[in-house]
């Protein structure tokens, strides 16, 4: 009997969304659709849909760093992810555990901050414990629009203003940023900005009008998680989960009335790590 190749392995650290459309649930669909095994640490159960977040309850710190030391124990991850962190506490755990890993393994860090509808997700304490202990182990940071202004002190209006923050939190933390312009005002395309201290990047979509979605962030930072795992460069992974987002939201569905993203889209070389249709060359060529 032919011997199976062993799938690549990707870890999400994150919370589970009971909608579906976030978190762990995001982020695992991500992991399936693009052909690597997902494992997980649950840092917190939230009860939401598409509307609103109707309340949080946080896993104990001890209970995340023993998901990890399973998880790490016999399906080792080939690149982490981690998403919704909640308390200085688990942030504190989740950033010695990966510190103290080896060999040591990309970080993508999408510092989630406040859900889709405005509820706080990350204490401030947990956010000052982010910047000094997590990013420090992080490869890649993917912030969106607010969170870009609290993490790199600048007000971004624009896409220029997106190349400044990229650089602000690449020299403040040490880690390449991938700066997400999808809530920039009067802006006809979905543009993105990376840096990671040598090669700079403007990532752009056509902007999907009229569709309002919960969960394109995680999905985004799993899909780089993922194309990580699979062996890509980290420029070449965040083209490619340029690509994979833009058709997740491009060929969204509807459930209860609400849009929700495709997670498995028809994306051709997706799961084989190839470039679709040249699409993520467009989308990831420097323009500065």
């Amino acid at each position: 009997m032919t011997r199976r190749p062993d799938l690549a392995v990707a870890l999400t650290i994150a919370g589970s969304d009971s909608g579906g459309g976030a978190g762990i649930q995001a982020d695992l669909k991500t992991f399936a659709a693009l052909g690597v095994h997902g494992t997980s640490a649950i840092t917190g159960v939230t009860a939401q849909n598409p509307r609103r977040v109707q309340g949080i309850q946080a896993c104990r710190p001890t209970l995340v760093r023993a998901q990890l030391e399973a998880v790490f124990e016999e399906l080792r991850p080939a690149a982490v992810k981690t998403g919704m962190l909640h308390s200085e506490a688990t942030v504190r755990a989740v950033a010695d555990f990966l510190k103290h890993a080896r060999p040591r393994l990309p970080l993508i860090v999408d510092p989630v901050l406040w859900a889709t509808s405005g509820a706080r997700l990350l204490t401030v304490a947990a956010i000052r414990r982010l910047e000094s202990a997590l990013l420090l182990e992080a490869a890649l940071v993917t912030p969106n629009v607010s969170e870009a202004e609290v993490l790199s002190g600048c007000r971004l209006r624009s896409v220029e203003d997106l190349r400044r923050a990229a650089r602000a939190i690449h020299e403040r933390y040490g880690c390449a940023a991938l700066v997400k312009g999808g809530h920039l005002p009067a802006t006809a395309e979905a543009v993105d900005l990376f840096y990671d201290g040598r090669t700079e990047l403007l990532l752009s979509a056509a902007r999907v009008r009229g569709v309002s979605l919960h969960g394109t962030g995680c999905t985004y930072s799993a899909a780089i998680t993922a194309y990580c795992a699979r062996g890509c460069s980290l420029p070449r992974a965040v083209g490619l989960a340029k690509e994979y987002v833009t058709q997740a939201i491009a060929h969204h569905g509807r459930v209860g009335g609400h849009d929700v993203l495709n997670h498995f889209p028809p994306i051709r070389g997706a799961r084989s790590g190839g470039t679709p249709e040249g699409n993520a060359r467009r989308y990831a060529k420097p323009r500065f």
